[in-house]
């Protein structure tokens, strides 16, 4: 029987992965990790190719390694092969591709062993790390008509670049990062409407430090309480870069609200006033890839997992990482090592 499985390979499973064997577990026999896609790199290799190491809000390093470096190459090319060489030089139990379908109770025990399917296959384990994020759950909110409209929706997940979009009316909705990255990009080759359901809040001034560990604070609290985790953007304010303040001189970023429903041709709002669209780019975030979790029952009545830590507080067997909180890159480093910990403290061991 294994002592722990880790799902997922991006960067919170590889830091616990590695925590796990720096505190005495072996790969393989004791660890392995299974992750869902077929190579290296997490959701970074998914990502569209404009998005280059210059763009990316920083990758912070994995555990004992580096940071890569800011430049004009690639991120879903830089990172991926990033967390390559660490998984080989680690010596990481990585096992791939293996997308985890269910992890629940063998034989209904709420404190035996756990029963991990995926790919065909099963693993015993006395505990588990779920550093699943959030990329393969994209959040499309539904409007009335969304399945008449006659042109391309996509949400961010799907982007591949501004290339595609070409000549074309683009719709951008949400308010979050991504949004203004990808209008900035995406107005160079056709006009864009820039649509969010709240006023953006801009910054002028560097995020500092502190404010960063007030705005983790405050969604730490959120699944501390059981709660639906909240994305650290919607606590710190939005703040143009150099490459996005061409885009600001240009007009793009005046922001119209939400528009009341969706026709063939665009989208119209609440007073009759419409807008032409060739496509609809949602960037509306993300939710919480959970959902093979489902059979342990660790959701509270408000919709989330509640944690002390990065452990589950219906089932300590279940650490969570790249949760809440820990979903960047600085974060899910910290939490891979907070779960290794919880995952000796649930076999009874000490963590050094």
């Amino acid at each position: 029987m294994l002592q722990s499985v880790v799902v997922g390979a991006g960067q919170a499973g590889l830091s616990a992965a590695h925590h796990l064997l720096r505190l005495g577990l072996r790969p393989w026999d004791d660890v392995v990790v299974l992750d869902a896609n077929a190579a290296p790199g997490g959701a970074w290799q998914h990502r569209w190719d404009t998005l280059t190491m210059a763009d990316v809000h920083g990758v912070a390093a994995l555990p004992d390694d580096v940071a890569p470096p800011t430049s004009a190459e690639r991120a879903n090319a830089v990172v991926p092969q990033v967390f390559g060489e660490y998984e080989r030089r680690g010596g990481l139990p990585v096992l791939r591709p293996v997308r985890v379908e269910r992890v629940e109770a063998l034989d209904g025990d709420a404190a035996g062993p756990l029963l991990v399917t995926g790919a065909g296959r099963t693993w015993t384990t006395r505990t588990v790390v779920s550093a699943t994020g959030t990329w393969e759950r994209p959040f499309v909110p539904h409007y009335p008509g969304s399945g008449s409209f006659a042109g391309r929706q996509l949400h961010t997940q799907g982007y591949r670049g501004p290339d595609e979009l070409a000549g074309q009316h683009v719709v951008v909705v949400g308010g979050g990062l991504s949004a203004v990255q990808l209008l900035a990009e995406i107005s160079e080759v056709a006009t864009t409407t820039w649509v969010t359901r709240r006023e953006p809040v801009w910054r002028t001034t560097p995020f500092t430090p502190d404010e960063g560990r007030r705005a983790v604070a405050l969604v730490e609290s959120r699944v501390r309480r059981g709660l639906p985790p909240q994305s650290v953007v919607s606590v710190t304010g939005l703040m143009l870069r150099e490459q996005e303040r061409a885009a600001a001189e240009r007009g793009v970023y005046t922001r119209l609200p939400m528009f009341e429903r969706i026709e063939p041709d665009g989208v119209v709002w609440p007073d009759g006033t419409r807008r032409r669209a060739d496509v609809i780019l949602w960037a509306t975030g993300f939710r919480p890839d959970v959902a093979h979790l489902a059979p342990l029952h660790l959701r509270t009545p408000e919709g989330g997992i509640e944690l002390d830590g990065t452990t589950a507080v219906r089932d300590p067997r279940v650490q969570l990482v790249g949760y809440g909180p820990s979903a960047s890159t600085i974060g899910a480093n910290r939490a891979g090592r907070t779960a290794a910990r919880g995952v000796l403290r649930a076999l009874g061991c000490a963590a050094g």
